[in-house]
């Protein structure tokens, strides 16, 4: 393709901090990169403990284990998500009960939640779709009256904030009890694969540090608190090579310039496309007031399914990279077999309606000129 839908963009110090790494003489989990990494995030977005893994999936996975999620719990997500997110529950034994979009945004619809709370509901985890944050107001009160856990799967909400009814602007990430972030090489900042814990509940600290660790004290044992170190929980090895975190710890550097260059490549198809919003012929992203937006992806949203498949067809012709997202995860053959059919009309409308068009660093405002006017040109032929 000339113009891709996705191109990691290297900043140059990543190959001179992986270097760096080697010459440490400790490659393997927890080395110095990963310390640095883990200061960046709580010094940057004040978050009380972090911990890298090595995808945004395993720190869910560690998010279930943490709450104790047993056979028979439920757990309240939206159906137009990854698979991951309602994976590391059902591993665990939950019953994963869907709920559907927003009308005006593809994230879930914290209106129609509290219809699903039940006395086995343990945890809710309000996906934040295009770093676009959920009403976490309307999600922590709930929490709070029903009390079960919030874990805000923040896969897609680097540097994205949201301000509440206090008015107190907070990071995606900082808000729930746990949170989980990743650094895929499709996301903003990237290491090819990896994640992050983010625990803000601090019940859960000592635990978090012995399932990353096989379900071993031996975090504990190398700061010397303790003279020896065992197998003392459940758990897994869940710690990304110092290798990756030396090449997040570039990107992480260079955050501010990444995402400054991002909204401007926002900004111009937002602009560009804004025509077409304005006469009815396709929808484009929303961002609520009490929302930033980090510029994780530009999306438009379409009439029905043949109109994104014929933009998909005529950019396609161009050389240019654009896809849909999600299945509906409640239409998926797994959950299928689950339970009886359920119907989420809103979900099921972006997963055919729902276009990504190409967006990384480099992409050139011509280029962004190149798709829109393809765009456009589709909709003034039909």
């Amino acid at each position: 393709m000339n113009i891709p839908f996705n191109k990691v963009y290297f900043t140059g110090n990543e190959t001179s901090y992986i270097n760096q790494a080697f010459e440490s003489g400790k490659i393997a989990g927890d080395g110095i990169f990963t310390k640095k990494c883990h200061h960046f995030f709580q010094e940057k977005y004040g978050f009380k403990k972090c911990l890298l893994t090595t995808s945004c999936t395993d720190a869910l996975e560690m998010a279930a284990i943490l709450i104790d999620i047993k056979e028979g719990d439920e757990v309240i997500m939206p159906s137009y998500t990854f698979v991951s997110t309602a994976n590391a529950f059902v591993l665990r034994g939950a019953k994963i009960v869907f709920c559907d979009s927003r009308k005006d945004h593809p994230g879930i619809d914290e209106d129609s939640i509290e219809s699903l709370i039940t006395p086995k509901t343990k945890a809710i985890v309000p996906v934040h779709y295009a770093g676009v944050a959920c009403d976490m107001d309307k999600i922590m009160s709930l929490a709070n009256k029903y009390n079960f856990f919030v874990i805000e799967d923040a896969a897609q909400a680097i540097d994205s904030f949201y301000t509440g009814a206090d008015g107190i602007q907070k990071p995606l990430g900082s808000i729930g009890h746990l949170a989980a972030f990743s650094f895929h090489e499709t996301k903003n900042i990237v290491c090819g694969e990896g994640g992050l814990l983010v625990i803000n509940d601090e019940r859960f600290e000592k635990r978090a540090e012995i399932i990353r660790e096989k379900g071993t004290n031996r975090s504990a044992f190398f700061r010397g608190e303790i003279d020896k170190y065992g197998w003392v929980d459940i758990g897994s090895s869940f710690l990304p090579s110092d290798i990756l975190a030396a090449f997040l710890f570039a990107q992480l550097e260079r955050l501010e310039d990444i995402q400054s260059n991002r909204v401007n490549k926002w900004n111009q198809y937002y602009s560009e496309l804004e025509s077409l919003q304005k006469s009815d012929k396709i929808n484009l992203p929303v961002i609520p007031k009490y929302a930033a937006n980090n510029a994780h992806m530009f999306y438009v949203v379409t009439k029905n399914l043949q109109q994104r498949d014929d933009i998909i067809s005529l950019l396609k012709e161009h050389k240019i990279s654009s896809v849909f997202h999600y299945i509906s995860l409640h239409k998926s053959k797994f959950y299928s077999k689950k339970e009886d059919d359920k119907i989420l009309d809103k979900t099921d409308f972006y997963s055919d309606c729902l276009l990504r068009l190409p967006f990384y660093y480099e992409l050139k405002e011509e280029e962004i000129t190149q798709i829109t006017t393809l765009i456009k040109s589709y909709f003034l032929k039909n």
